[in-house]
């Protein structure tokens, strides 16, 4: 007998049951908005790592957490009689076709548009003209009024810088983004001689900033470099603790000199593999 495949009906189902104040259940009924909103950002987070891992079984699972918490939005806007799982996914499909008339030219699902050369820079200057329309109406006419506080320091970066770009606001090229970078740098390194955190603190931020518009210009995710910069850390300091353990030490025991040592040996290795 082949198994049953529950659909996205069963899951919105689901998740009314587990809210159901008589039947449910009492962690799920104890959450609001503001308790998920942790998760959620930590189950993006996981898909993310799954994409990166390659990992397409763990992929499937993490999606399916994700697809979860919208699930679990819905149920608690229909409860307080806001709006409901459904209407979400009317508003996200009337935006996209609002915003791809490229595709759909009438706004409808089935106007077509045949596959032709677009002019790319065209499409996104339309694009951005839908999203002004767009804050204009929310009444968000600032070109940076509707970009997430919330957002991680990094994204929102180099978001607020790619919105300031779509008008005109930005270097010509990565030349002029780097020569700021390195400014940043000598106004960083003044700050420290003067031994003020929070002249520190300041320029330690655009010091960031500035780097962020270098990746941008180069067509780098910042957010991804640095991910994959704590990930090298990680395995290279477990490499180290591998190397200490074969002489019976402790990482926390070891000197600084040994640490060193042992560093530069887990980095000449993994530069000969890459080569």
């Amino acid at each position: 007998m082949a198994e049953v495949q529950f659909s996205l009906d069963d899951l919105i189902a689901l998740m009314a049951r587990l809210r159901n104040p008589e039947y449910g259940c009492p962690w799920d009924l104890d959450q609001d908005y503001k308790s998920i909103a942790p998760s959620t950002l930590e189950e993006a987070y996981e898909v993310v790592d799954a994409i990166e891992n390659g990992d397409r079984d763990q992929l499937k699972d993490e999606l399916g957490d994700l697809l979860f918490q919208v699930v679990f939005y819905g149920q608690l806007a229909k409860e307080e009689q806001e709006f409901d799982f459904q209407d979400i996914v009317d508003a996200i499909t009337s935006k996209l076709l609002r915003r791809h008339p490229h595709v759909f030219p009438d706004g409808s699902m089935v106007s077509k548009s045949a596959i032709v050369e677009r002019d790319q820079t065209d499409i996104k200057a339309k694009w951005e003209a839908i999203k002004k329309e767009e804050r204009m109406q929310k009444g968000q006419p600032g070109i940076l009024d509707d970009v997430p506080v919330a957002l991680p320091a990094v994204s929102r970066a180099e978001k607020l810088q790619k919105r300031a770009a779509s008008v005109g606001f930005d270097w010509r090229d990565v030349k002029g983004a780097f020569a700021k970078f390195k400014e940043e740098i000598s106004e960083f390194e003044q700050a420290f001689e003067r031994n003020s955190e929070r002249q520190m603190r300041e320029e330690m931020g655009d010091l960031f900033f500035s780097l962020i518009n270098v990746a941008r210009h180069l067509s780098l995710d910042a957010e991804r470099c640095l991910r994959e910069s704590n990930n090298k850390f990680v395995q290279r300091i477990r490499a180290v603790e591998k190397l200490l353990a074969q002489d019976d030490i402790e990482i926390s025991s070891a000197t600084c000199e040994l640490l060193e040592e042992k560093w530069n040996t887990v980095k000449s290795t993994a530069k000969d593999h890459s080569a």
